[in-house]
């Protein structure tokens, strides 16, 4: 009985200290809330346990109000510079594009500068399709700089008085003109209107107009057809010139060389009285020969009077009359010939045949030298000349200019999704930027 008292008296005590204190049970509460919370069950019901209150689940806010809470200022800067610099001017350029730019219209021509030395081709086809040679190369990059150049714009805007032709159409002020322009902005203009495309293989050129007008458009192409074509030919005329103008200096060297040794020998010939010293010369030979002969006789002659008469006879005087005269003449014969001792022997009116043959001779050698070098100078300039018409160029025009029926330009989907893509990457590296600084920071 005292035991059972004992224990009753204990009992209180114990039950005292199985009691939790309000702070365990406060912490003991908080861990089951996250807990509950982590594995969702918000409407589980709540097992109360000793000393500890009621526990109500906390209610999940929407997800709308979370946002809110979370946004900050800088988001609402960046969405609107997108407003400001993407969205806005991209629908603008759109609607730009869509209802005032005006149409325009295109014509094409197509042609190819050519040699006469490249065409033996064995078709037509064949002279449009060959490769081109260096030469057409290098002149077909002279007239694409020619056709895009300030003395074409200038001809043109002469002829056709560009401020009228691509005028402001309506609202579209982009893609029109200004009026009074200097050249550099009306060559920047016709830069954007006219465009050139080389194909080096083939060698041929296409040139596309644009304009409000589909007439002008085929007008402008025809005139700068008709200009690239004078251009080939100054520049074959110059080639050609270029050519012969060799040949024929060498050819009029050679006429004034020839004309002044025939001259010479004209003076030599007027001045001797002669027409050919050689020939005087063969007379001079059968005049001696015949006077050698004449004396022969006249010495036989002699010698047989004086074994038949005395010296004093008449008929001995006479033959060594004759023998004195003949030798004579026999002497001045041959020295006329050269035998003997002359006077100037390049005077034409010397006595001395051999003296006259010699300067004839030098001045028929160089007439005959003259001739030779003019004749080869004559064949080198036509060789030249048949050279020159086989490199002479040409414009081979093979698409005429077109008249187009439906305006393709401007492309006005292409060019609303290219500056949406601009303006949208230029705000995209805006924003990357931003971050990289403010991560950075």
């Amino acid at each position: 009985m005292a035991a059972s008292k004992d224990a009753a008296a204990n009992k209180p005590g114990q039950t005292e200290a199985a009691k939790p204190t309000p702070a365990k049970a406060e912490a003991k509460s908080k861990g089951i809330e996250v807990l509950e919370g982590l594995l969702g069950k918000e409407s589980a019901p709540v097992i109360p346990l000793p000393g500890r209150g009621k526990f109500e689940p906390k209610k999940k806010k929407g997800l709308l109000a979370g946002w809110l809470k979370k946004l900050r200022w800088r988001h609402a800067i960046i969405g609107g510079t997108f407003l400001g610099l993407v969205a806005v001017p991209a629908t603008l350029a759109s609607l730009y594009m869509a209802f005032v730019a005006a149409d325009q219209y295109h014509s094409t021509t197509s042609f190819a500068v050519r040699s006469i030395e490249g065409g033996g081709a064995t078709d037509i086809l064949g002279m449009f399709t060959q490769a081109s040679s260096g030469s057409t190369v290098s002149d077909s990059y002279i007239l694409m700089d020619y056709i895009l150049s300030e003395r074409m714009v200038a001809a043109a805007d002469g002829k056709f008085k560009l401020e009228d032709v691509y005028a402001t159409r309506g609202l579209d002020y982009f893609y029109g003109i200004g009026s009074t322009l200097p050249i550099e902005d009306k060559l920047a203009y016709w830069r954007d209107v006219v465009s050139v495309n080389f194909d080096h293989a083939s060698g041929i050129m296409q040139v596309t107009v644009k304009a409000f007008d589909p007439k002008q458009s085929q007008a402008i192409a025809q005139f700068i057809v008709d200009q690239s074509d004078s251009l080939v030919n100054s520049l074959s005329l110059s080639a050609r010139n270029d050519v012969l103008r060799a040949a024929q200096d060498e050819v009029l060297a050679g006429e004034a060389r020839l004309t002044k040794a025939r001259a010479a020998l004209r003076d030599y010939r007027d001045k001797s009285q002669e027409i050919s010293p050689e020939e005087g010369a063969k007379l001079a030979v059968q005049l001696i020969g015949g006077l050698e002969a004449e004396l022969t006789k006249l010495n036989a002659d002699l010698a047989t009077a004086k074994s038949q008469m005395s010296e004093d006879t008449p008929r001995i005087r006479v033959l060594k009359t004759r023998i004195e005269s003949l030798e004579q003449q026999l002497t001045i014969e041959r020295q006329r010939l050269g035998t003997g001792e002359t006077s100037a022997a390049n005077d034409p009116n010397a006595p001395d045949v051999a003296g006259r043959i010699a300067e004839f001779e030098e001045l028929e050698t160089e007439r005959e030298f003259a001739e030779r070098a003019y004749t080869a100078a004559l064949s080198s300039l036509e060789k030249a000349r048949i050279e020159a018409n086989n490199r002479q160029r040409y414009l081979a025009l093979f698409i005429e200019p077109t008249l187009s029926e439906m305006a393709q330009y401007p492309s006005r989907l292409l060019n609303a999704l290219l500056v949406t893509l601009g303006l949208l990457f230029v705000w995209g590296i805006g924003v990357m930027s931003y971050y990289n600084i403010r991560d950075r920071a």
